[in-house]
């Protein structure tokens, strides 16, 4: 399958990957056709989808089993009024339904947009309104079916509703609809085709100042993805990669879809409806995952429990995103299963967008080296390249010849926020990293994140590795605190581990901990004792919301 798409495959080192790696692109190359049917066509029993929840329900399909169902979406689609380019929201958490859903409206041509089920009403209000979203497929929960309902009124465009998973009164039942529906759906054509610059899917990105971005994607975003499945994650075609994400974040199209399906891995979805460390580890050894991939900080929560009961010799990778991953965790994981994590990282706007690749050995706490799908240099404030050792943005250069196969396409129906990304040599992230002499990166913080104070820039994630090697901490935030004479100070928002309990001793001791183990200034001021921290759905620890909650509060 790949050599349709890659030159080259295989490569020497990382340097020859960097400079040889191609992607051909072919014209109306569609995720649907040219991937799930073009598997089934070559293997009618190949797997695709191993499906299990908290019910003890499970389900496996092959990519025939998808090319039929999703044919059946499509027909069932196009009978609600969806074509090329409708907008389609899609709120299914990890349920079968949605790979399904998916690929149906991709072999459309229309424009699928992910959406998480902490959307309350007045998000999906504006999101139906920015967007013009004509239909819904929503899961079987109650606070989605409120928050949707509350919204319909003053989202006009919205036409039709669908229920994946349960019946509701106002609601088309989607498994029931779709198999009505024949198995089999023509290629578009001609006007219906869609073309690889039309618009294939839209995140949006979070807001804490303002309404958020719609960071579109055009139909070749997939074969970006191949980077990300293949040589950071290494998927191994027929055996299980699973990607700990639910449908509603960019990290779904990530590690559950495309790079894998266009590697022809089988993925592992575990439907869960709430993350419990154990469970997950019980699904780990029970599936015999091979590659794995998740956020620090369910690693985190994982090391809280035995997991030395567990068998987990079938898992041969194990990748981290979201957050950057703290060497006290690579260690511990390391040691109980004889696995190094590899990090990497990206954005909604993007695919992996540095990770640490097969032909170098992974520092703990560097995201690893450039992917070679794109030219990636830091830039100072002063709009120069950086020297080696020196922090700056993460940019992404050349989008004024032309833009990499992976790289989002702009904001949705916003030709503003459009120019100001990608109208200039280079699209600028707004992450802050440093290179070290052998060219490997580490991560500092959003712009947004790093701390000003006395004069010094503190980066949030060095404060928060050095926290975490005590045993006392399971997962922490560092944030700028006010501080009417320092400007700023650092902050720790804290969960303490098991047979821990807070006190003005245990703050000391984590200050003193902190002192020692990195530059003394940066040690945390103020320490706050927390059950859990915010999250987004995606994991990704919410640093701003802590910052405004303390502006309100002046805390001192």
């Amino acid at each position: 399958m790949l050599e349709r798409f890659l030159p080259r495959q295989e490569f020497d080192s990382y340097e020859d990957f960097k400079k040889n790696y191609k992607v051909n692109v072919p014209e109306h190359f569609n995720f649907g056709f040219d991937i799930v049917d073009a598997w089934a066509k070559e293997d009618s029993n190949k797997k695709a989808l191993v499906w299990c929840d908290d019910h003890g329900e499970e389900r496996i399909f092959t990519f025939e089993d998808i090319r039929k169902k999703s044919n059946q979406a499509a027909n069932f689609f196009k009978a609600c009024g969806v074509k090329k380019g409708t907008v389609v929201m899609l709120i299914l958490r990890r349920r079968w339904e949605y790979w399904v859903a998916a690929v149906a409206l991709h072999k459309i041509g229309a424009t699928l947009i992910p959406g998480t089920l902490q959307l309350t009403k007045n998000d999906l209000i504006y999101r139906a309104n920015a967007a013009k979203i004509s239909m819904m497929v929503c899961v079987n929960d109650d606070f989605v079916i409120e928050q949707v309902e509350g919204a319909r009124e003053e989202a006009p465009s919205i036409k039709h509703l669908a229920l994946a998973g349960g019946k509701r009164d106002g609601w088309m039942n989607f498994d029931e609809e779709i198999s009505k529906y024949s198995e089999d759906f023509v290629r578009p054509t001609g006007d219906e085709a869609n073309n690889n610059d039309d618009i294939m899917l839209v995140y949006f990105t979070s807001g804490t100042t303002s309404h958020p971005k719609m960071v579109q994607h055009t139909f070749t975003h997939p074969l970006g993805h191949i980077v990300t499945a293949k040589y950071w994650q290494r998927v191994q075609e027929n055996k299980l990669h699973m990607s700990v994400s639910d449908s509603g974040w960019a990290k779904f199209g990530w590690g559950k879809i495309y790079g894998q399906w266009c590697c022809g891995a089988v993925i592992f979805a575990y439907d869960m409806e709430k993350f419990v460390p154990l469970n997950l580890l019980e699904k780990l050894e029970r599936y015999k995952v091979t590659t794995f991939c998740a956020p620090p900080t369910m690693f985190r929560f994982m090391l809280q429990e035995d997991v030395t009961k567990f068998d987990l010799s079938s898992i041969k990778r194990c990748c981290n995103a979201g957050e950057p991953l703290n060497p006290e965790i690579f260690r511990k994981w390391y040691e109980l299963t004889g696995v190094r994590m590899t990090e990497g990282f990206g954005q909604s706007e993007s695919t992996v967008l540095l990770a640490n690749f097969e032909w170098f050995e992974p520092k703990p706490g560097s995201t690893g080296k450039p992917s070679p799908l794109y030219d990636i240099r830091l830039m100072n404030a002063d709009g120069e390249e950086c020297e080696d050792g020196e922090e700056g943005t993460i940019c992404v250069f050349g989008i004024d010849k032309e833009i990499p196969v992976g790289l989002f396409h702009g904001y949705f129906h916003n030709e503003e926020q459009t120019k100001a990304a990608l109208g200039g040599k280079y699209y600028d992230t707004g992450d802050v990293a440093w290179r070290d002499s052998e060219g490997y990166y580490w991560f500092v913080g959003r712009n947004d994140d790093v701390i000003k104070c006395s004069g010094y820039r503190i980066g949030p994630f060095e404060v928060e590795s050095a926290l975490v090697e005590h045993p006392a901490v399971v997962e922490c935030a560092i944030t700028g605190a006010p501080d009417p004479i320092r400007g700023q100070v650092v902050k720790a928002t804290v969960v303490l581990a098991k047979g821990y309990t807070p006190s003005d001793e245990l703050k000391k001791e984590l200050q003193n901990h902190v002192k020692h183990t990195t530059a003394p200034y940066k040690y945390p001021r103020i320490i706050e004792f927390v059950d859990e921290l915010p999250k987004t759905i995606g994991g990704k620890i919410k640093r701003a919301q802590i910052r405004h909650q303390d502006e309100g509060n002046h805390i001192k």
